[in-house]
């Protein structure tokens, strides 16, 4: 494998953690409009990012491969939960 392919295995790696963060990030300015102490839409995505990186690493190392169904699951939870704590969901 070349770096080139490296770079696409990578990306394509982290491609739904990316998608889902920018489509909370902005649905929840869209839906929650703007509050005070809620962190700027770039570092809201970047904590989101993060933890959906990490839910499909630790889906990786615990099933052995890419793309369960059940790694899926558990990225929109917990994205969707990093997500309610940025927006500071429990003061609605």
């Amino acid at each position: 494998m070349d770096l080139l392919d490296l770079f696409n295995h990578l990306l394509n790696f982290v491609a739904p953690a990316a998608f889902m963060a920018l489509v909370l990030v902005f649905a929840g300015r869209y839906l929650g409009g703007r509050r005070a102490g809620v962190p700027r839409w770039w570092l809201q995505w970047a904590l989101t990012f993060l933890a959906g990186v990490g839910v499909s690493v630790i889906g990786l190392v615990v099933s052995g491969r890419d793309g369960m169904m059940a790694t899926y699951a558990a990225l929109v939870v917990v994205c969707g939960t990093v997500q309610w704590l940025a927006m500071r969901g429990w003061r609605r």
